[in-house]
């Protein structure tokens, strides 16, 4: 039992280490002279991504790459079939084109790329190189499309920041360095504690992974997800979806194998990792239809990701 709430302890201090990273950053980068748009892409966007990143870290440096990679794999999965379904049955989701011609087939052709490299069962330091080059090469771009709204609704990260703006040079570097303490602490606990449950009811670590640690590492993007369903302002909530599953890969992956090359277990490639390219070719039909995805295309992917968790337990 004390495992289960030193999980979920670790998990809360994740997400609340995220949140006061971002904050504090956030402060910072607005006293330093960065625009709103910028913090957006760059400091915004890190930090929702960094509970993900400290978990893989932590878990590959641990020897429990089954965690790590199921962190990874598991949270692209949610985000389409958890994230985007759940966020369509609320509200429905527009699509614009640009989310087909570039950032599906990105996510698309970077998740082949992904499973290619897995095949061998071993992401090598070279590998992680490659994958970290094309994370630099997406964020170029990003920014230099800044002024075209790709990826960060500017309205949403305008009314986030404005709440730092005040924030003193103190505040703010306290913020910043307690975030970072924070996702430690928090990535320590989740990562041991989800080994012992594994072990505990003998439960492979890889399943743990793509399930307990890939939906709390994407609690914050389902959150944001279904208040903008709520608010009504979802006009970019598909291409933020979308980024994020390239980050994932591109970034945690990267880093994680530059650290330390990630062993893949036979089980991830014929199970885990066609899951995730099938339920990202099932979204481009939902997304064609009518151009948005309302109820009926969110209800498939919904329906799509328990039949995943039927499956796999």
């Amino acid at each position: 039992m004390t495992a289960y709430f030193l999980l979920a302890l670790g998990l809360l201090i994740l997400l609340f280490g995220g949140k006061i990273l971002v904050d504090g950053a956030s402060s910072i980068a607005l006293k330093l002279g960065m625009t709103t748009g910028l913090i957006g892409l760059t400091v915004v966007a890190f930090g929702t991504s960094a509970p993900e990143l400290l978990v893989s870290l932590t878990a590959a440096m641990k020897g429990n790459s089954d965690i790590s990679i199921g962190n990874v794999v598991g949270s692209n999965i949610a985000n389409i079939g958890l994230v985007l379904g759940i966020s369509g049955i609320f509200y429905p989701i527009a699509i614009r084109k640009s989310h087909v011609r570039f950032e599906y087939a990105l996510m698309m052709l970077v998740t082949l790329i992904y499973y290619i490299l897995s095949l061998d069962l071993l992401v090598s330091r070279v590998e992680g190189i490659l994958l970290f080059t094309g994370f630099i090469g997406f964020n170029l771009y990003l920014f230099r499309n800044l002024g075209k709204g790709i990826q960060q609704d500017s309205q949403t990260v305008e009314e986030e920041i404005e709440e730092v703006r005040n924030y003193s040079w103190p505040t703010s570097i306290g913020l910043f360095l307690g975030g970072i303490v924070g996702l430690y602490f928090g990535s320590e606990l989740l990562v041991n504690n989800a080994v012992l449950i594994s072990r505990e009811f003998g439960v492979s670590e890889r399943i743990i992974g793509v399930t307990i640690v890939a939906i709390g590492t994407s609690l914050p993007e389902l959150i944001t997800s279904i208040i903008a369903a709520l608010s009504k302002r979802t006009d970019l909530a598909l291409g933020n979806i979308l980024g994020s599953n390239i980050m994932n890969i591109l970034s945690i992956i990267g880093v994680t194998a530059i650290i330390k090359p990630i062993s893949v277990s036979e089980a991830f490639v014929k199970s885990d990792y066609l899951w995730m390219i099938g339920i990202s070719l099932l979204l481009y039909p939902l997304m064609r239809t009518k151009m948005r995805i309302s109820k009926v295309e969110g209800s498939v992917l919904l329906f799509a990701y328990i039949a995943y968790l039927v499956i796999l337990l």
